[in-house]
């Protein structure tokens, strides 16, 4: 009898030992695969980083809320490191003095992408200057309304001339849209190629690139803080430039859905919006990141609209600080 329990117990943990290592070669076979499609190089960390991200997209998932967590290029950074990484401390945008210019009308739905005004998603890389990108889109897209034009502007030259901002580490659109309006304009990506996402610095103004025509700012105006029909209104529009917070683990890894999950009002990311709309009873705006195509929905994220998200400031804090230039 108790040879038949040894035997019985030695057969258990050899079924379970085979098991654990059917286990750990898929996790290693779903590592590499991950590796390999975003050209990842490891460090000591990376794998129990991505395996613990791996769990947790697999513990949110099952739980069938309205948006779907999945790796990306990120998902080898812990949360700590995925802040330093993008910066957030230095990103945090600055307060600003609003100028209210009240919109009598908002559209049901609006998407200017469907419009042809919005450029491809960017990439910022290793470099805090989200608020130049946030900047930049919003510009393109106005320009391209007025004039059927779309440029792609430069963020290198924000990045290098804006003194009033900080480069990698962090700045403030309504700054860059005043700077862009002193300079009478800005130059082309072309003219002007972002570098700051290797090198991690700002490097040294070039002034004598030719300026785009028509990229002059004449103005801003900042929209009334937490108000979704003021922000509605300013996107029927034009799309807004705006300040979220983006280092939560769920903002990290969204892929799809419409984002209601944990998110606060600790502003430290400048993105852009370019819509909004309704879907399965939620309403979301259309969010821009900055980030590559491999974050998110392309780049995209629906996020939750409405003001039952932090008290009225909106889900992320995205009616907190949003803003949009005059030509």
């Amino acid at each position: 009898m108790k040879f038949n329990l040894l035997v019985a117990n030695l057969m258990l943990l050899l079924v379970s030992s085979k098991l654990i290592n059917l286990f750990n070669n898929r996790l290693f076979d779903l590592f590499n695969d991950w590796l390999n499609k975003y050209n990842i190089k490891t460090s000591n960390h990376t794998f129990i980083n991505w395996v613990a991200n791996h769990n947790y997209i697999e513990e949110i998932n099952s739980k069938n809320l309205s948006y779907v967590l999945a790796h990306n290029a990120y998902s080898g950074y812990s949360s700590d490191e995925f802040s330093l990484l993008m910066g957030f401390d230095n990103e945090r945008p600055l307060k600003s003095i609003y100028n209210y210019k009240l919109l009598n009308k908002y559209y049901e739905y609006i998407d200017w992408r469907d419009f042809d005004v919005v450029n491809s998603v960017k990439d910022q890389g290793q470099c805090g200057s989200c608020w130049a990108f946030s900047t930049i889109a919003s510009l393109e897209s106005i320009i391209a309304i007025h004039t059927g034009i779309l440029y792609n502007l430069s963020e290198q030259q924000l990045v290098d001339c804006d003194r009033k901002d900080h480069g990698c580490n962090g700045g403030l659109m309504d700054n860059a849209f005043t700077w862009i309006g002193k300079n009478n304009g800005v130059c082309t990506s072309n003219e002007y190629p972002y570098v700051s996402g290797s090198t991690q610095k700002a490097t040294t103004c070039n002034q004598s690139c030719k300026l785009a025509p028509n990229t002059d700012v004449i103005s801003y105006y900042d929209i009334t803080p937490n108000s979704d029909i003021e922000m509605m209104s300013a996107l029927s529009q034009q799309p807004v430039s705006v300040a979220i917070e983006a280092d939560q683990r769920d903002f990290q890894l969204y892929s799809s859905g419409i984002f209601t999950g944990k998110c606060g009002t600790k502003l430290d990311h400048g993105v852009a919006l370019v819509g909004y709309g309704s879907l399965d009873n939620l309403d979301y705006y259309i969010l821009r990141n900055s980030w590559g195509t491999s974050w998110g929905s392309n780049g995209y994220m629906y996020l939750g609209r409405g003001d039952q998200y932090n008290n009225g400031a909106g889900q992320c804090g995205v009616l907190m600080e949003g803003s949009y230039p005059v030509l």
